[in-house]
């Protein structure tokens, strides 16, 4: 399959730099880049007025499969990313059962090969059952195909635990995804403990419960030498101890979400549990903060969190509903909106956050635009107005408290190795 993009402003995230190209694919890498290109082709894609970045990669995604598959799957899972212009998932370890043994990283990639072509990455179980008791086999997990190590969903809040485990993943060169939230301070609790809380009469999950991990953390990584990742990270105070470890060489690296740079606490107020989040919606000051630390480089990656429920399962009272929201097939849009369009973020430091930082820390050979690089890339409107409408999303899923916003930027293709897997209709 031979398939030619031409008249694109083709993104470029490691040089940051924007530049008018035309690209030529062969065999599901890039073989060309240049302006004026012109090859025979199987398809040419005429992108004038159009960008073109590499294919984004989400590195924390809940596919739910298996044992949860009434809220997601991995056929719909992927559907969902391709819709959003994402390529690649990395997919979290909390199914039923747990992603903790060979056998159930092998049933997910298996799974996969069903799937549209969106490369699916296993994330491992850190501990047994995700209990935080006993650790997995992390050499067993690699060889079988996990690309890293996490209970998210559940913080570890055995610090020796946490300390065997990065040791040995430093070994074997495998990251940790670390859910900072201690148990003690959040168990049972929907809200930030705030304003909002205090208005519901709801004890609520306290900033410093996230700070606390997320120091103790950073604290393992710098005497372990591993590397750690710290999962959505929600707080203003969180980015400046990332920011001051950093500075130190310690080897971290965080996220954060769409959600946590977009929303505050208050969308509770109106909105109930389809915005409670775990970690929560903070404050006006805690999104400031997330934006500074994207700003600078501080956080390196935005990821969605794509946690499903059923409609039953969000609709139950707020202290009883599950957290999580979809973000699969909105997260570029409220990116370019959120940072793009209001001038915090220029296309290049996007999609360095969206594809070639996470591509990465997973070390996946992917999220890169160069000549031999796999040829996964999304092909985009920055400018196009749209609503987002959770009603035409191709997930099983609908839980999003952005259902009726305006957002600007559309994804036109979705490539994945040359071929094109989703274009939009519209």
């Amino acid at each position: 399959m031979r398939l030619l993009i031409k008249n694109g402003r083709v993104v470029h995230p490691v040089t940051g730099t924007v530049v008018l190209q035309n690209i030529f694919v062969e065999n599901g890498r890039i073989v060309l880049m240049e302006r004026g290109l012109d090859c025979e082709a199987d398809r040419i894609i005429d992108a004038a007025g159009l960008a073109v970045g590499p294919g984004l990669v989400d590195m924390h995604v809940h596919l739910r499969d298996p044992g949860f598959t009434y809220k997601e799957d991995i056929l719909t899972g992927c559907a969902a990313a391709a819709r959003g212009g994402v390529t690649s998932v990395a997919c979290m370890a909390n199914t039923s059962p747990a992603v903790d043994c060979p056998e159930q990283v092998k049933y997910v990639l298996d799974r996969a090969k069903e799937a549209n072509g969106v490369g699916v990455y296993p994330i491992a179980a850190l501990s047994l059952g995700l209990r935080g008791e006993e650790p997995t086999d992390a050499e067993a997990l690699k060889a079988a195909g996990a690309v890293a190590l996490s209970d998210d969903g559940n913080n570890v809040d055995n610090a020796n635990l946490m300390r065997d485990v990065l040791i040995r993943a430093r070994q074997l060169e495998l990251p940790v995804l670390c859910h900072c939230e201690d148990t003690t301070m959040v168990a049972g609790r929907a809200v930030n403990e705030g304003s909002v809380s205090r208005h519901l009469w709801l004890e609520g999950r306290p900033a410093i419960a996230e700070e606390i991990m997320v120091m103790r953390d950073a604290m393992l990584a710098e005497e372990t030498g591993a590397r750690a990742h710290i999962c959505h990270v929600s707080t203003a105070r969180s980015v400046e101890i990332i920011r001051k470890m950093k500075k130190k060489g310690v080897p971290i690296t965080c996220e954060t979400c769409p959600q946590y740079f977009t929303l505050t606490e208050d969308e509770v107020l109106t909105q109930g549990a389809v915005a409670r989040v775990n970690p929560p919606l903070r404050t006006k000051a805690d999104v400031h903060g997330i934006i500074a630390g994207l700003k600078d480089g501080t956080i390196d990656v935005i990821a969605t969190d794509h946690a499903p429920h059923s409609a039953e399962e969000k609709a139950r009272p707020l202290s009883r509903a599950p957290s999580g929201m979809i973000g699969l097939e909105t997260s570029l849009a409220l990116t370019l909106t959120q940072l793009y369009h209001t001038k915090k973020l220029d296309l290049p430091g996007v999609f360095r956050r969206l594809s070639t930082n996470p591509a990465d820390i997973l070390q996946l050979a992917r999220g890169h635009m160069s000549p031999g690089a796999v040829a996964d890339l999304v092909v985009f409107d920055p400018d196009e107005v749209w609503t987002i409408d959770p009603e035409k999303f191709v997930s099983k899923a609908r839980n999003t408290p952005f259902a009726g916003r305006t957002v600007k930027g559309r994804v036109k293709y979705t490539i994945v190795r040359g071929e094109v897997i989703y274009q939009d209709e519209v």
